[in-house]
């Protein structure tokens, strides 16, 4: 029987497989990220990653995550970094403000319009990933974005909306994020990760003033792919946390 690895052993086997994705796409490990998906999981494996090298840790829920930033951030003077990477709810947009590093899933104007007042009210600034549907799904959250090369209307809807998130005060736009399908083989979630890069070279483009340099992509399953295809930050939990508690 296969003895179980520990989480540094699995972080050890994580970061081995971005580099080869790396060497094969021409990058250096450097421009890649590891957030190690914390969600369901307690605080005492959270220290157990950090003391293995990860710093940044992505949580699913607000309520959730706000218990275990505090037991973790008092358990430790190492630099601990959070990644709100779930669907943030409006009306819960208050409590993003102040204890995360980076929203991934920044998904409407609406929640924009949020989060940018009460950044205004703290006087604080947040780092934002524009989420991105890209692959049509319907259970995905993020701008329909699965046709904004050939159709017109998808197109400009888009990019008003991306307009608008830019002019807010408070919010820093940094670049996207998308959910790929779960899909048996990882080269079929390709498409998927070219499509969301694709789309930001063309807001790049069309945006200059804005940051456009993270591309978050790619989790346990099809992180090496994303890589490949330019992933600048990849979301793992299970191969480095087990399955969820």
């Amino acid at each position: 029987m296969e003895a179980i690895q520990t989480i540094a052993e699995r972080i050890a086997a994580v970061r081995e497989t971005m580099a080869a994705a790396c060497q094969r796409a021409g990058r250096s490990p450097d421009t890649v990220t590891l957030v190690a998906v914390s969600k369901t999981h307690p605080p005492a494996l959270i220290l157990e990653a950090l003391a293995a090298g990860v710093h940044h840790f992505g949580e699913n829920r607000v309520e959730e995550a706000l218990g275990k930033i505090a037991q973790v951030n008092a358990a430790t003077t190492v630099p601990v970094y959070w990644h709100m990477i779930g669907h943030v709810q409006s009306r819960k947009a208050r409590f993003v403000v102040g204890p995360f590093a980076l929203l991934h899933s920044l998904d409407s104007v609406h929640l924009a319009e949020r989060l940018s007042h009460y950044l205004q009210t703290a006087g604080r600034t947040l780092d934002v990933l524009l989420e991105m549907n890209v692959s049509g799904e319907a259970s995905k959250e993020g701008w329909a974005a699965q046709r904004w090369q050939d159709d017109r209307t998808c197109r400009r809807a888009l990019w008003d909306d991306v307009a608008r998130v830019l002019a807010l005060p408070g919010l820093r736009v940094r670049g996207l994020m998308t959910m790929a399908p779960i899909v048996e083989d990882m080269e079929q979630a390709r498409p998927v990760f070219a499509a969301l890069r694709a789309l930001r070279d063309a807001l790049a483009e069309d945006f200059p003033a804005a940051c456009w340099d993270e591309l978050s992509m790619g989790m346990t399953d099809d992180y090496p792919v994303a890589i490949e295809e330019g992933a600048t930050l990849v979301r793992i939990g299970r191969a480095i946390f087990g399955e969820r508690r």
